[in-house]
């Protein structure tokens, strides 16, 4: 649902080096399973037929919840705890923020509804 750059562009300059390709590609699972969950409709094997805006908002979602893990992970290359707890609420009120509007998004309800 995300590529690394997105997720890379969010987490920023201070993101540690440490945190792993495996261990992004394993929050970007975590991440569609918690999108999933959360609308009750598995949007990763339905790809295909999502709408171009539907993609933006789900790729978002995902980018913004592995950049705040990886963010998480270790916080001592930024300037202090603040300046990567900022970035963490910014980065979760924008998943949160896609998160609601996806959930009420009457075409989505719509397409959810047509598959189940």
């Amino acid at each position: 649902m995300t590529t690394e750059v997105v997720i890379d562009g969010k987490a920023g300059a201070g993101a540690s080096a440490s945190y792993t390709e495996a261990m992004k590609d394993a929050a970007v699972l975590r991440g569609e399973a918690m999108v999933n969950d959360f609308c009750k409709y598995d949007f990763s094997t339905n790809w295909a037929s999502m709408g171009a805006t539907t993609k933006q908002m789900l790729g978002d979602i995902v980018s913004s919840f592995v950049a705040m893990e990886w963010i998480l992970y270790d916080t001592s290359a930024y300037i202090d705890r603040n300046e990567a707890a900022d970035k963490v609420n910014a980065l979760r009120d924008s998943m949160l923020r896609n998160l609601a509007a996806l959930s009420q998004d009457q075409d989505v309800q719509k397409f959810i509804g047509r598959a189940i």
